[in-house]
């Protein structure tokens, strides 16, 4: 394995080197910055770059806040060691949110996938009750909300996939209550003329954690990769997280919607066979591919920010040099072959 890539603190810095991009985005948005749900997979990656780029921009004067509960006290510890100021706060809680300082810049992260299925009521507080004590306290910020390309339906394999205008869909409990954030903080976004985009995200991968993680894992592994599903689109996180800081420029009222993803559609079927040459282990494959899956079309993203700087051969690199060489994963599988919506 890479020996720059052996620590968590490592791959963070890898993940969150800011592009161009980012850097002249953050030259154009006065102010603060906050990010909220900090403690999350894609939010340390988030703060972190925010605060590089805005240091390589020159404005080390503004101020990069994470926000999390902090169940796990050492990643405040190098959140503040990497320029990051952090506030502890259950967004759950009304009393806490209100206590928190506005920001001109806001990102929000917070949300619930993961035991979905075992735990749907606390899905619904965190996707839908969040979101509204959110809104409300920053309705005046410019504020990108994280949202997922399962707001929706399946769509046929043999097109470009949904764009911001396919109608949204409820395949299941956690779709529904992501299309349940994005319906309250646009009510608040109509009650207050707050401007906001809807970042509909697919598939964000790093070395911990991944669909081509997950895949390249189970070949590794000898366990079947269920095929089922077909077809995925996925995006370097660093590369997703750039286009997050960018987004904040593209905040308007009513809100902007957008896919966030790469630009190819990838076969599931090719990329196991890909990791099994790799890893020389001939996959396992399960499952008859369906004619539809989760397929989102990211032209409009292409056109504002560019192609992702990382490309799918150099994502499968440095996962299969990360795997090969025993690597810590985040256990936090994506359930990319999962068609009823239960996460």
């Amino acid at each position: 394995m890479n020996p720059l890539l052996q620590t968590d603190r490592e791959i963070e810095l890898l993940l969150s080197t800011p592009t161009r991009g980012a850097v002249e985005a953050v030259k154009r948005l006065p102010g603060d910055f906050m990010v909220l749900g900090v403690g999350g997979k894609m939010g340390t990656t988030t703060a972190v770059m925010l605060r590089r780029a805005l240091d390589e921009a020159g404005r080390r004067d503004a101020v990069v806040t994470g926000v999390s509960r902090f169940s796990r006290p050492a990643a405040r510890t190098e959140l503040e060691g990497l320029g990051v100021r952090t506030l502890s706060c259950d967004l759950a809680d009304a009393a806490q949110v209100a206590t928190l300082p506005v920001a001109a810049n806001v990102l929000y992260l917070a949300g619930q996938k993961f035991g979905t299925d075992s735990a749907p009521g606390l899905t619904w507080i965190q996707n839908t009750y969040v979101p509204a004590l959110v809104a409300q306290r920053f309705r005046d910020s410019r504020t990108v909300v994280f949202s997922t390309g399962c707001v929706y339906p399946f769509v046929p394999v043999t097109g470009p996939g949904a764009s911001e205008r396919e109608p949204v869909a409820f395949l299941g409990e956690y779709a529904s209550t992501c299309v349940g954030r994005e319906r309250v903080f646009s009510h608040y976004a109509a009650e207050y003329g707050t401007k906001q985009l809807m970042y509909r995200l697919n598939y964000a991968v790093e070395l911990r954690y991944g669909v081509l993680v997950d895949i390249a894992l189970k070949v590794a592994r000898g366990e079947p990769v269920d095929v089922t599903m077909g077809w995925l689109n996925c995006i370097w996180q660093g590369d997703a997280c750039a286009r997050a800081i960018q987004c904040l420029a593209h905040t308007a009222n009513p809100p902007t919607l957008l896919n966030i993803t790469g630009l190819e559609k990838l076969r599931i079927r090719a990329l196991a066979e890909e990791f099994g040459q790799r890893l020389n282990r001939p996959p396992v494959l399960t499952g008859t591919e369906a004619g539809t899956a989760w397929l989102a079309d990211a032209s409009e993203s292409l056109k504002l920010f560019g192609p992702p700087e990382t490309s799918v051969p150099r994502m499968m690199d440095l996962i299969t040099a990360y795997v090969s060489g025993g690597g810590r994963f985040l256990g936090k599988p994506t359930h990319f072959e999962a068609r009823n919506g239960k996460f």
